[in-house]
């Protein structure tokens, strides 16, 4: 992978109000796969003390489409198309690490797999996994 495009998707992330605003950060850029991890924070949780699925959805969303930014030209930008999540466990833990990989590329639409890791005390759960279809659009210079 080329350095620019890790540049490129870390600009991106850099300017992601949501993504500051719940604390996650992008830690593993590679081609066709990105890594984004969130300490647990007691404000981003539902009624039971569990990570909201919605903050555990925008990581692992986040993630996806970064991982398929990867394998699209310097010209364009990424949005989500499409997604589907399963919840397997509650989030708890010290944090959580969202995987993103590329399933296939392709010149408008990428098929994107995403898992989410719960981390506590040194060991992973999976707590979801999502399926994703990302879209590639042109630059504007407007929105990324």
């Amino acid at each position: 992978m080329e350095a620019s495009t890790e540049k490129r998707v870390k600009d991106s992330f850099s300017r992601q109000t949501a993504m500051k605003t719940i604390g996650a950060s992008i830690t593993r850029v590679e081609q066709g796969a990105v890594t984004i991890e969130l300490p647990f924070r007691s404000d981003l949780t539902q009624q039971n003390g569990f990570l909201h699925a919605g903050v555990v959805t925008m990581i692992i969303d986040t993630a996806c489409g970064y991982a398929a930014l990867t394998r699209m030209p310097d010209s364009t930008t990424v949005l989500s198309a499409e997604y589907k999540v399963n919840f397997l466990s509650p989030a708890e833990g010290e944090k959580l690490i969202a995987r993103g990989r590329v399933i296939k590329p392709g010149r408008t639409l990428t098929v994107c797999y995403g898992e989410v890791y719960a981390q506590k005390d040194g060991a992973e759960k999976l707590v979801a996994t999502m399926m994703a279809t990302m879209i590639s659009r042109k630059e504007t210079g407007l929105e990324d």
